[in-house]
């Protein structure tokens, strides 16, 4: 099973491989540049787990956790 980007620590990073959303929550994730191949890194998350702050395509994006959690990253 893959890994979501909910799973990583500060510093750690992925590749996405796939989005478990749907409908207007996927199609803002495509919008934000979240698309399969892109190389993600996790910058920091807050205090109590959430947000998470991502750096992707050159720039910051903050998540929230329940957010994160649909998407699915490559082994």
């Amino acid at each position: 099973m893959n890994k979501s980007l909910a799973e990583l620590g500060p510093g750690q990073s992925g590749i996405v491989d796939s989005l478990s959303a749907e409908g207007a929550v996927k199609r803002h994730f495509l919008d934000m540049g979240i698309t399969k191949g892109v190389h993600i890194t996790v910058e920091r998350v807050a205090p109590f787990g959430d947000p998470i702050a991502v750096q992707l395509r050159g720039y910051s994006l903050s998540l929230r956790r329940e957010e994160a959690a649909k998407i699915c990253l490559e082994d």
